[in-house]
């Protein structure tokens, strides 16, 4: 029996059967090289990782103060620290202190032991918050902190601005980069091997702010003395990792 030819085909059916496996080799022919070559570039790739580091000068001081007050009842406690602590944060709202925020709100027992048995001999309040100011201004808004009422300072770090912090960002990119690059041109030197181009690029940004310098101290400590606050520097890094196929 033969095979019926298809409609509109030119060509005889007998022929196509015979036709069709040719065609299959020839696409076959383009295409398997094509998904080796793919598959040689997706495996031909070196991974390298660059670092760009950026120091700039810090001109903030992030600032924790607080009010603690201690008494008989919780009510008077908390009456006597809302009072204070109000106080405080007007003074420092008079200043134009950036990024002003309450930090902690605490009332807790006081307790003694006597002969193992525990008792409430009274109540502790302590109310915190932060703020920043420029550097060259915080000794003297401390103390003046102090004498609105603030009764703790718990703790001064040092930052650069928004602005700078945002620039040096970018220069530490473009570090990172360029090292990413030197790294792999070194490699692929000592290994006689050319790079093709850059498969994939992976940016990771950091910028860690010191550690923060705790000032702990006690209101009548720093009342009668000008407290020196002096800032330093600040690290912004940055890193790149480039895929680059050769």
């Amino acid at each position: 029996m033969t095979r019926a030819a298809l409609p509109g085909s030119q060509f005889p059916s007998g022929n196509l059967w015979k036709i069709l496996p040719l065609a299959l080799l020839v696409c076959a022919t383009f295409v398997l090289p094509a998904l080796a070559q793919e598959k040689e570039k997706m495996w031909r790739t070196l991974s390298v990782s660059g670092r760009g580091v950026e120091t700039i000068p810090t001109t903030l001081a992030q600032v924790s103060l607080g009010v603690e007050i201690q008494g008989k009842t919780a009510e008077e406690v908390q009456q006597e620290a809302a009072r204070k602590s109000s106080a405080v944060v007007a003074f420092l709202k008079s200043q134009n202190v950036e990024k002003l925020q309450t930090t902690g709100i605490r009332l807790n027992p006081v307790y003694s032991y006597t002969n193992n048995v525990q008792r409430i001999t009274g109540y502790a309040a302590n109310n915190t918050v932060s703020f920043r100011i420029p550097t060259e201004k915080a000794g003297t808004l401390l103390d003046d902190a102090v004498k609105a009422g603030a009764t703790q300072i718990n703790g001064i770090s040092f930052v650069a601005n928004d602005e700078a912090i945002a620039a040096a960002q970018k220069q530490a990119l473009k570090e990172a980069t360029q090292d990413a690059r030197q790294q792999a041109d070194a490699v692929f030197s000592a290994l006689g091997f050319k790079s093709k181009e850059i498969v994939s690029i992976q940016v990771n940004n950091a910028s860690a702010p010191p550690p923060p310098m705790f000032l702990r101290a006690e209101a009548a400590k720093v009342a009668d003395s000008s407290t020196p606050v002096v800032g330093g520097e600040q690290e912004v890094e940055a890193s790149v990792t480039l895929q680059i196929s050769y």
